[in-house]
């Protein structure tokens, strides 16, 4: 039920400019802010209590709420550890405007384009996010994570088209996702560094393909739009990518073998 959340945002006029203002452009502004003071816990703090609405209704809601809600937290959360990661004030400064223009103008748009813009958006920032801060933790831990931001994304993905196995279709690519990162996360090789500590590990780039690849396909079908020739145009796409990135991992794994 996604409209539950919606419902409490502001409906017009100066509210919603305030609204604006305030999710949009002061929280960016703190969150850069607090990072820039080494303060990242509070930041991360301000980015979980900045979604105090989703429990301001009945508590038979919360977990609507909350799964509705997922994605932009994980968006937050990923920012976060950008700026975190991040050296360079400018680039710090790069991210905090990043997250005002999804704020500002993805987050709140209600389209079927946008809406998969903004669950492809959460799973590609989540993930990166994770690998570029857990990378070299348990794997158990990363495999999990990974699964969990994997099945959020796609509920949010999902929803958007009223999809009746919304649910059983979000736990097949969350396992998906967890096996993938389970084999692969014996040994990560990442982008643009040599090691587990650049912005594209190697289950993200695969998961990334393969989920648009696929949401391509399932947009198309349930539009009435999908054809041979796009189904057969998207699968040697899609499959001439994965085996490309086959390959450029396994040189890169024998190089650090090497």
């Amino acid at each position: 039920m996604r409209p539950i959340l919606r419902n409490l945002k502001p409906t017009g006029g100066i509210s919603q400019f305030l609204h604006l203002a305030l999710v949009g452009v002061v929280l960016p502004f703190v969150i850069f802010a607090l990072v820039r003071l080494n303060f990242v816990q509070l930041a991360l703090s301000v980015i979980v209590l900045s979604k105090w609405r989703m429990f301001a209704v009945k508590p038979r809601f919360w977990a609507a709420n909350v799964r509705s809600g997922a994605v932009d937290l994980i968006v937050g959360v990923a920012v976060v550890l950008f700026m975190t990661h991040s050296g360079g004030l400018a680039t710090q400064l790069l991210w905090g405007v990043l997250y005002a223009v999804w704020l500002i103008a993805i987050k709140p748009a209600t389209s079927t384009a946008m809406i998969t813009s903004q669950a492809f958006i959460g799973q590609l920032a989540g993930l990166m996010a994770l690998y570029l801060t857990w990378a070299g933790g348990p794997l158990y831990g990363l495999t999990v994570l990974t699964g969990l931001i994997c099945y959020l994304a796609a509920r949010h993905f999902f929803d958007n088209f009223d999809e009746p196995y919304s649910r059983l279709l979000s736990y097949v690519w969350a396992y998906f996702g967890t096996a993938l990162a389970w084999v692969l996360g014996h040994l990560l090789i990442s982008y643009p560094h040599d090691n587990s500590s650049g912005l594209l590990s190697q289950p993200v780039l695969f998961l990334t393909i393969i989920g648009y690849g696929l949401a391509i396909l399932y947009y198309a079908d349930h539009f009435d739009r999908s054809s041979r020739l796009l189904r057969r145009q998207t699968t040697i796409s899609l499959l001439i990518l994965v085996v490309i990135l086959i390959g450029s991992l396994y040189l890169r794994s024998r190089h650090l073998v090497v």
